[in-house]
């Protein structure tokens, strides 16, 4: 079954929206203040640039190797495999820290405290897990009906909790100087990730020259609504006590209808990482399977969508035992996201036609790198990663049995496109 236009977009929304909605105000709040909310504004502003850049090449270039693809495509295989693996690698090392916020949420009700949220995380992975396991069919679907109640229970939250604002809670802007905003960036990147991971997705839609770019822009849109919305609301509302809320939207909620809601709320944050899980899940599955095929990694453990997507399990729930902070583990994981980013970026340069779908190129490229800069040593994982595929490429090649069958996909090759209405094309 091919993904049609409304499943795309709320893949797209799941994997970007996820889990930041739920955990990302109170962060920012945090190191930022109501400054904060610049840093907000500052990444939906990216986002748009960055996800129509992923669009248009997965538009063109549809490959279940997405960001890899583009990448080898443009600078070769080597630096293909690098971002093929700090993308792939980076989604189990991700999985624990994205549960972790819901699991907090559960906890906030039930009790239990990292008992509650190491069982919220075996749920949610193991559900999703089974979702991928059959395929789109159903992964795809179930992604359209979370999506749009979710979309539903945070404009509710939103609209009752924001007659309660405040706008003294604007002051201090910057208890924590302008320095604090670019911290506050580095810790957003977590939430507006996902672009690069519905790319390796877009050779299952119908028609990926039309449906990408459109799903991609309905996608931004609702995203970037939904973010500054909550984001704003959170500020005014919640004021100071923000950044040391452990369920910031239970506390708007709280406030804008009163009662039982940390409940409802708790509910919400679990179908919002099972959204997130679920989106980085079908992309990596793909993702692993396509590096197998183009040798930068081993076909008898990858070679099948099946096999990648249990070694992202397996991963994940090594990832959960491992002895690293939360706040750690965002950086790491958004620092290899940010690599990806900038090799990502660079290859539009090269790979799109001159014109506006190249100058959203420059202006993402130019922006991811400044991104990659704020997360600092973190990021220092992604250049580990990169090493490590390198080295594979390296020891394979020095193998006398080489059955590597890489994308018949060139940088002269485009994705046929038989809507001729020019409103369908990307430029």
């Amino acid at each position: 079954m091919k993904l049609s236009v409304a499943q795309g977009t709320a893949l797209s929304v799941g994997a970007v929206l996820g889990t930041g909605v739920i955990s990302m105000p109170a962060l920012a709040a945090g190191v930022a203040g109501p400054a904060s909310l610049v840093a907000w504004a500052a990444l939906i502003l990216l986002s748009a640039p960055l996800a129509w850049t992923f669009a248009a090449l997965g538009a063109r270039h549809p490959d279940s190797g997405g960001v890899s693809t583009y990448v080898r495509l443009a600078f070769g295989p080597r630096a293909a495999a690098a971002v093929g693996w700090c993308f792939y690698f980076a989604v189990p090392l991700g999985a624990p820290a994205a549960a972790a916020f819901a699991g907090g949420y559960v906890a906030d009700v039930a009790g239990g405290g990292q008992a509650t949220v190491l069982v919220t995380f075996l749920g949610s992975v193991g559900a999703v897990y089974a979702m991928n396991w059959f395929g789109l069919r159903i992964s795809g679907r179930v992604q359209l009906v979370l999506t749009g109640v979710l979309a539903v229970l945070l404009l509710i939250t939103v609209v009752t909790a924001l007659p309660h604002a405040d706008l003294g809670n604007l002051t201090p802007f910057a208890p924590h100087g302008w320095a604090g905003v670019g911290a506050a960036a580095a810790v957003l990147v977590w939430g507006f990730a996902g672009w690069e991971a519905v790319s390796s997705l877009s050779p299952d839609y119908r028609n990926p020259r039309r449906d990408v770019p459109r799903a991609t822009a309905v996608a931004v849109a609702v995203v970037g609504a939904l973010y500054l919305a909550v984001a704003v609301t959170s500020v005014l509302v919640l004021g100071p006590a923000l950044g040391d809320s452990q369920a910031p939207l239970a506390d708007l909620l709280a406030v804008g209808v009163g009662g039982p809601v940390r409940i409802v709320t708790a509910v919400v944050a679990v179908l919002l990482t099972v959204g997130a899980m679920n989106a980085y899940f079908a992309g990596a599955s793909r993702l692993g399977t396509a590096l197998a095929r183009d040798g930068a990694l081993p076909a008898r453990v990858f070679g099948t969508e099946r096999g990648s997507l249990t070694f992202v399990l397996a991963g994940s729930l090594v990832s959960v035992l491992l002895p690293i902070a939360l706040h750690t583990s965002m950086l790491l994981v958004t620092g290899c996201f940010t690599l990806v980013y900038v090799l990502g970026t660079a290859a539009a340069l090269r790979l799109l036609p001159r014109g506006a779908a190249r100058g959203w190129a420059a202006v993402a490229f130019l922006a991811v790198i400044v991104l990659l800069v704020l997360t600092g040593l973190p990021a220092l994982l992604s250049l580990v990663v990169a090493a490590g595929a390198i080295g594979y490429q390296a020891w394979r090649a020095s193998r006398p049995a080489k059955s590597a069958r890489p994308s018949s996909i060139s940088a002269e090759s485009a994705a046929p496109n038989p809507n001729t209405n020019p409103a369908c094309e990307v430029a």
